[in-house]
């Protein structure tokens, strides 16, 4: 498997996100300047979390115009599994690549913590050894993580077998207590229709061997080197 991940200025999850991927990949992935306008084969791009120009304007908006932004959209279109994490998932709204937006959180408050989320579904390349309905635990570190849709296109998500992942309990329930920022029917991470681009707030590589405290987000890496290896 070929993995790149997308250098922005203010990324500050970028080394974390090679690291986890070297770790389950056996090799580091290849680093990539947002101002570079091409892209070797590449079988996975990762944007990565963080503040990419500083948030200004608005959480993604600049970072979707910069140059390798045009690249990444081309190889998605193509099929390239693309994943974006906490800014990187903004980005990935911004560009078009993923439905839906994301907001101020409701309590206007930057929010760093574990939660607690449900696997909706293993079918998917980034989902493949969990399991459905699983109740894993990621950190999340975001002042706009709150998802927002509109009915219609929020309808079309939950039709189309779109959510990857829900805010829930440890037990597993969905409510509103769960949810740490107000996203709509809770939803945490969501595919493109294929399900060849995932978008979510929480940091998997953040959690992703045991002296960090768990390993559940090392599953989604592991998913993607069993499935595109």
């Amino acid at each position: 498997m070929k993995a790149a991940i997308i250098v922005f200025p203010g990324s500050n999850c970028d080394r974390d996100v090679a690291v986890a991927l070297e770790a389950s990949l056996g090799r580091r992935p290849l680093m990539v300047w947002h101002r570079d306008t091409t892209l070797p084969d590449l079988d996975l791009i990762v944007v990565p979390g963080g503040f990419s120009y500083g948030d200004y304007l608005r959480c993604g908006a600049m970072a979707a115009q910069s140059p390798v932004m045009r690249e990444v959209k081309a190889r998605a279109e193509k099929g390239v599994r693309v994943l974006g994490i906490c800014n990187g998932f903004q980005i990935l709204t911004e560009t078009g690549l993923l439905p839906g937006a994301l907001m101020r959180n409701r309590d206007l408050r930057f929010i760093c913590r574990d939660v607690w989320l449900k696997v909706e579904t293993e079918r998917s390349d980034f989902t493949n050894r969990y399991a459905a309905g699983q109740v894993v635990r990621m950190p999340i570190a975001h002042a706009e993580g709150n998802f927002f849709a509109d009915d219609a296109t929020l309808a079309a998500i939950e039709d189309q077998g779109q959510v990857a992942f829900r805010y829930c309990g440890a037990d597993g329930s969905v409510d509103d207590a769960s949810n740490p920022n107000g996203a709509r029917n809770n939803i945490a991470g969501v595919f493109n229709p294929g399900r060849t681009v995932l978008g979510l707030m929480p940091h998997p590589e953040r959690l992703a061997e045991d002296l960090l405290g768990g390993s559940d987000g090392k599953t989604m890496f592991e998913s993607l080197v069993e499935a595109l290896s």
